[in-house]
């Protein structure tokens, strides 16, 4: 494998999906408002991008350097399999970091949302910490749930708030839906490893809960935006796309019943990837041709 393409794989393009929904739900909502900004919309897809690939090397180098993935089942990783030097892995996360700040500062130059700042290092310490630093939070078993705060609520809503210039409870709702599937990625990622995350001393949440229960609680997380998309038909109507789901949420759903295998897992982690992608895309349609009808 060439070089170039070796650091594509560490940059795990399948989780970008994760990256471009909320930015979408956010610029949807806005557009229902008559407030979508695109230089804006950009910027913001920018930041979610970099701060996603910022994330994957971040995490990495840190469980390289730990041992974590030293015998893990799944796509290569830069550090653990030795096929880059783990200082040039943790370099590449921070340069992520680093374009993903200077996205956001043009973004609050814009707009001259200060506070903003504040926000914005919140989630670069967020992401860095997760498996980085000498008691990091995703060993803990916290890992799902900043993921739902950062990758959901807040890139849905500060995408939306940035072209508005207030919280849109509709982008709360979705942002909330949105943080379930990319929380579900992570949680079908963590049942995958709970074998080798156990030896390592990762305490994630699969390993807490157990197999079992792990492979419900993600059936849940895909389900629910589901059910919120049912409500949100009667009042926009072309929400009804959003059932399209329904192919990849079914699928992903009968290998967590199943309780396939490591290979199948991973088919489920790519079909939650892309079940979020779809929920962002098709609701987000959804809410935006309403203002377009009108």
């Amino acid at each position: 494998m060439s070089q170039l393409k070796l650091w594509v794989e560490g940059a795990r393009l399948r989780t970008l999906p994760l990256a471009l929904a909320p930015v979408f739900l956010g610029s949807a909502t806005a557009y229902s408002l008559d407030a979508f900004n695109l230089p804006l919309a950009v910027l913001a897809l920018l930041v979610s991008l970099l701060l996603q690939i910022g994330v994957n090397y971040a995490n990495d180098y840190s469980d390289g350097i730990r041992g974590t993935d030293a015998n893990r089942v799944g796509p290569l990783r830069l550090t653990g399999s030795g096929s880059a030097k783990p200082t040039a892995v943790k370099n590449a996360a921070f340069i992520s970091f680093g374009l993903a700040a200077l996205a956001g500062l043009t973004i609050i130059l814009i707009t001259s949302q200060w506070w903003l700042v504040a926000l914005g290092l919140a989630a670069i310490i967020a992401a860095w910490f997760y498996t980085g630093g000498k008691n990091p939070y995703g060993y803990a078993g916290l890992g799902e749930l900043a993921v739902f705060v950062f990758f959901g609520l807040v890139a849905t809503v500060g995408t939306n708030f940035i072209q508005t210039g207030f919280i849109d409870p509709l982008s709360v709702l979705l942002g909330g839906c949105f943080g379930l599937y990319a929380s579900a990625v992570l949680m079908v990622n963590n049942i995958r490893d709970i074998a080798t995350d156990k030896e390592s001393g990762k305490n994630t949440i699969a390993v807490r809960l157990g197999a079992k229960l792990s492979r419900r609680l993600f059936i849940w997380m895909l389900w629910i935006p589901v059910l919120i998309n049912v409500l949100l038909v009667p009042i926009y109507p072309a929400t009804i796309m959003g059932f399209l789901n329904l192919l990849l949420v079914l699928p992903a759903t009968l290998i967590a019943l199943d309780g396939k295998g490591a290979k199948e897992l991973i088919t489920a982690l790519k079909l939650a990837s892309f079940a979020g992608l779809g929920f962002g895309v098709l609701v987000g349609l959804g809410v935006g041709l309403v203002s377009f009808s009108i």
